[in-house]
């Protein structure tokens, strides 16, 4: 579980209560009362206006898919780039001791689909151009996919504050409806104001974040199909495990390398 993704949105949220507690406590002020702060009417236009206007930009298939998306933000597996570099070491052992035949025993072990795919396909005497163009197509569709998911974010954290004015403009004319009763003009001003800050927050605070969390998971994503790829064809060329070791060690941050170095 990431546990980033909800200590940063809550801890976002509870830094800008603690913010409104003291500003209500400064001065002679009579402390903040957070009802004023809730306001139905305006949620619903700015989460609903937000998730129709996504609704409206993409199939019907992959906004039903939003939910499983958020998951992804909350639960996700990080690969261990290390080991990942180690277990391609290791096949490229047995590859060059016993030959790539030798791999074919060693595919039900694999944890990782595209190496299953990479191994697979050089065991089965797959020639090289043609191994490199599938399982760039592969990446480029999973990128396309991700895309998708950070694209209908960020729709909705540019779309937010808009919303938020909408709603605001809506209880200011609700407002000036009211003028006879200069007691509720205050209130009211303060209530319709309120959208503008559901926007804000929810485009500044949720939407834009999550949309740079999933482009983040995507380039790690990549990251790893980029080292598989790599391992599989410097394997099927015959390269020596020392030389595919240093190969794929340089996709790791300097920090990670030096447990290869010092084995080398």
């Amino acid at each position: 579980m990431d546990i980033a993704t909800i200590a940063g949105v809550v801890g976002g949220f509870t830094l800008m209560l603690v913010a409104l507690l003291i500003a209500g406590s400064h001065g002679g002020g009579h402390g903040v009362s957070l009802g004023q702060f809730i306001d139905p009417p305006a949620a619903i236009m700015v989460l609903g206006g937000g998730l129709c206007v996504v609704m409206t930009s993409v199939p019907l298939k992959k906004f039903l898919a939003m939910p499983k998306m958020m998951m992804k933000l909350i639960v996700n597996k990080s690969e261990d780039l290390p080991a990942l570099v180690q277990e391609l070491v290791s096949l490229s052992e047995i590859a060059r001791k016993d030959g790539l035949l030798a791999l074919e025993s060693k595919v039900k072990e694999l944890s990782n689909h595209t190496l299953v795919l990479g191994v697979q396909m050089a065991v089965d005497g797959t020639r090289p151009e043609v191994i490199q163009e599938i399982m760039h197509t592969e990446m480029k569709a999973e990128e396309a996919r991700h895309h998708v998911g950070k694209r209908m974010l960020e729709m909705m954290g540019r779309c937010g504050p808009a919303f938020g004015m909408i709603a605001t403009l809506l209880g200011l004319i609700l407002m000036l409806g009211n003028l006879d009763d200069p007691d509720s003009i205050g209130p009211s001003m303060a209530m319709a104001l309120v959208g503008t800050l559901y926007g804000a927050a929810m485009a500044n605070m949720v939407c834009m974040p999550c949309a740079e969390k999933l482009a983040y998971l995507s380039q790690q994503e990549q990251l790893t199909k980029e080292i598989v790829l790599h391992g599989v064809m410097s394997i099927q060329a015959g390269d020596s495990p020392r030389i595919v070791e240093q190969k794929l060690s340089t996709y790791l941050p300097p920090n990670l390398r030096k447990g290869f170095e010092e084995a080398a």
